[in-house]
């Protein structure tokens, strides 16, 4: 483990998973750990997040990652422009069982996800470097693309509809201003679902906006 996992780390990171209600193993808290000593690692050469010390790496990175856990559904998932792979990453070693492709344009951002996903042994996660507009989802479209700071709302679904799958979801996680970005909706969408997100240790309001087609449910008008 890395040098700058200190107890404080530690403790902030397994309090902060008590409060969100999940349940992890050992496994999973050393890969999380592990991954926030990788991402400071990197950063010193890299400049990967504007966030320099562990501890807030683990709240600001880790935790409002995982504040999204419950929403995410079973069926593929895309992060599209996950930097260095987040949420991705962290939705991957939560959820083992969900198959999750981590899109981004940044060659070094990439490297690290990639550095991360061999380190940590996601078989789960896949890097790839690609501009949104370029990539070609697999036969049928994701089932749901998530964004954490990639665009606007109306951007982040109009530059992401050819990956969506028919009846999947957007997953916009949003600040406060999400109203604003709200009115900027195309017709033909449709907010779902809007979840407040309490993350640890943070003050800041955080909410996470689900997104469908509304002709993909036509009962849900």
């Amino acid at each position: 483990m890395s040098d700058v996992i200190t107890s404080t780390v530690t403790a902030r990171l397994d309090e902060g998973l008590a409060a969100l209600g999940l349940d992890i193993d050992g496994t999973q808290r050393e890969r999380l750990l592990r991954l926030v000593g990788l991402l400071h690692k990197w950063n010193r050469a890299y400049n990967l997040t504007a966030i320099r010390s562990p501890e807030e790496m683990v709240t600001r990175h880790v935790l409002d990652s995982a504040a999204v856990l419950p929403f995410v559904d079973e069926g593929a998932l895309l992060d599209v422009g996950a930097g260095p792979g987040l949420p991705g990453l962290v939705l991957a070693i939560l959820e083992p069982g969900l198959s999750v492709t981590l899109l981004d344009s940044n060659g070094k951002k990439v490297r690290f996800q990639r550095q991360a996903v061999l380190e940590l042994g996601l078989a789960n996660a896949t890097p790839v470097q690609a501009r949104v507009e370029a990539f070609a989802a697999p036969e049928g479209g994701y089932a749901q693309v998530i964004s954490r700071a990639f665009a606007s709302l109306a951007d982040f679904v109009r530059l992401t509809d050819h990956l969506v799958a028919p009846g999947g979801r957007w997953l916009a996680m949003k600040g406060p201003a999400a109203d604003e970005e709200l009115a900027d909706l195309d017709a033909g969408l449709a907010l779902r679902e809007r979840h407040m997100l309490a993350v640890p240790f943070t003050a800041g309001e955080r909410q996470l906006l689900i997104v469908e087609r509304t002709d993909s449910n036509p009962g849900r008008q």
